[in-house]
């Protein structure tokens, strides 16, 4: 049986409401067509849409979304358009817009800093709730990002008085010591991203004050042994890059009145070969743990170019495929 073909039209307000649901060069309508099937135009204050019914209910839903983030004074970006389809394949496109109204931070340039998916959103209501959170998943998913901006936003509100932030310098491995400088200056560019981040929210000069009293500190991670991280946000980035030593090491490190936020991909580890990642083994162990809370981010939550999602699917894809041959090569190797 072939499926059955439907229309349906959606009411706008005006002619400039038309124009941005369709985007510059009809961009957005573009990419609804493409990933739903159907055909959309435009007709004096309504728009047409044409196809198998379940892909018009789809196609429909988001222009709703998109019709209702422009209501609320929300841009529409691209790589929400392809979210929104995905949640509407899902029937939550409804999501799309309450995601909209969650503002975490604004930036010192005016920028709001939100969740852009559903997981993203969970991800900061588990940082608001509980005293330590882990947050895995592949790049572009807006892990260290948006700890950074609740990390922020709590340092404004007086909720704690610092900020500390660190990396493993595991990667680095011994190429350290042929680095210029002292450590701090050999470590640096391994930090970088997380420096990159804070300009970006409060500016060089706002980072560089905070940074020169002490009320924003980045450091590697080695520089965690020995001490108790009281009154303080404290991110732990690249947590796959861990031992299970030093992961203990260092959440053993929380004191009166501070949060933690441990974030990592563990697809993408640096340790040598048979060290197990302080990551896995800290979720396995802790995962019943009251106030811990676990965050697991996929490539639907990519956030950067909708290219990076593809890439990051793409792999995920042959990382599967690599497993099953691996399990079947060991059946047979039984047998």
């Amino acid at each position: 049986m072939g499926k059955d073909f439907t229309k349906r039209q959606i009411e706008v307000s005006s002619i400039q409401e038309l124009t941005a649901m369709f985007g510059s060069f009809d961009e957005n309508v573009k990419i609804i067509e493409e990933q739903t099937g159907v055909v959309i135009k435009a007709q004096d204050s309504t728009i047409q849409i044409e196809g198998a019914d379940e892909d018009v209910k789809a196609a429909c839903d988001v222009l709703a979304q998109l019709q209702e983030m422009l209501r609320n004074n929300h841009a529409i970006e691209k790589e929400r358009i392809h979210y929104a389809i995905e949640l509407a394949r899902e029937g939550n496109a409804e999501m799309i817009s309450k995601i909209m109204s969650d503002v975490v931070l604004v930036t010192h340039r005016g920028k709001q800093i939100k969740p852009k998916t559903v997981r993203q959103q969970s991800y900061v209501k588990k940082m608001e709730k509980d005293t330590i959170v882990f947050s895995v998943g592949p790049a572009g998913t807006g892990k260290t990002y948006l700890a950074m901006a609740m990390a922020v936003l709590a340092l404004k509100n007086k909720e704690v008085s610092r900020i500390i932030l660190t990396r493993p310098a595991v990667e680095a491995g011994e190429k350290l010591g042929f680095l210029p400088g002292d450590l701090q200056n050999k470590v640096d560019p391994y930090l970088r991203p997380l420096y990159d981040a804070l300009y970006d929210m409060m500016g060089a000069e706002k980072y560089q004050s905070l940074s020169e009293k002490g009320i924003i500190e980045v450091a590697p991670m080695a520089y965690m042994r020995g001490r108790t991280l009281n009154d303080a946000f404290v991110i732990l980035d690249e947590a796959q890059n861990t031992t299970k030593e030093q992961m203990k090491m260092f959440l053993t490190r929380l004191g009166e009145g501070s949060k933690m936020v441990i974030t990592g991909d563990i697809t993408q580890r640096d340790l040598p070969d048979g060290k197990v990642s302080g990551l896995s083994d800290a979720i396995e162990v802790l995962k019943d743990v009251e106030d811990i809370g676990v965050v697991f981010l996929t490539a639907q939550d990519v956030v950067r170019h909708n290219l990076v999602r593809s890439i990051v699917k793409a792999y995920d894809k042959r990382e599967k495929k690599d497993q099953y041959r691996q399990s079947q090569g060991k059946q047979q190797h039984k047998g």
